[in-house]
């Protein structure tokens, strides 16, 4: 292949990739998961851990990457090239939960767990599997507290929704609301107290251990 085929080639090939670069971009599981526990944590102000070790520095006198070279093939051109291209769509997002729609959702959700914990204690509501509170058994509550936890119990859910489409469109990706709520489904139920109700993937009620 002459070198004026190869370079029209190796053009063409990275504005396909380009072009294509943001429809790779997937969506950070993990990076979710960190953010609804710090969320989850601070709404039931429970102490915090940073439990995830700094990365460690890259050693830039390594010897490990060798310097570029003129006289590199022209394959192996391309594909360090293609490489360069193709990496930043697989990097995990920088995952953001931080917003005034979101601070202000956070602030409500915390200011209503003081009145949620006393029916979570006593089993009158649970966690659902879709990452809502339901009234689960309204005889733990007491004949006084019934109308008031029906209205709590409803604002809160509609916060949760609120929460979880505030976070995708945060993060430029409003499609992952759905990845999120789930997540959240899960989180919610690990940092859930003892004697707490949830419900697992087939919608039968458990009680935490």
């Amino acid at each position: 292949m002459s070198r004026l085929k190869l370079s029209v080639f190796a053009l063409l090939t990275l504005l396909f990739i380009s072009a294509c670069v943001t429809i790779n971009v997937y969506f950070p599981a993990a990076a979710a998961e960190q953010a609804a526990d710090r969320i989850i944590q601070e709404v039931w102000k429970e102490k915090q851990e940073q439990s995830a070790p700094a990365p460690a520095p890259k050693d830039k006198a390594s010897g490990d990457n060798p310097a570029p070279s003129s006289a590199l093939p022209a394959h192996s051109w391309l594909a360090q090239t293609l490489n360069l291209v193709i990496s930043p769509a697989y990097a995990e997002a920088d995952f953001n939960v931080s917003s005034p729609a979101i601070n202000a959702l956070k602030t409500r959700m915390t200011s209503r767990f003081t009145e949620l914990n006393e029916f979570y204690r006593s089993g009158a509501i649970g966690l659902t599997k879709d990452a809502l509170v339901t009234v689960r058994d309204l005889n733990a509550a007491s004949l006084r507290a019934r109308n008031k936890l029906q209205s709590t119990v409803a604002a809160e859910n509609q916060d949760r929704l609120a929460l979880y489409q505030e976070i995708a469109d945060a993060n430029g990706h409003p499609e992952w609301v759905n990845q999120i709520r789930q997540t959240f489904a899960e989180r919610w139920v690990s940092n859930a107290q003892r004697g707490w109700w949830y419900q697992n993937a087939a919608g039968q009620w458990l009680q935490k251990n």
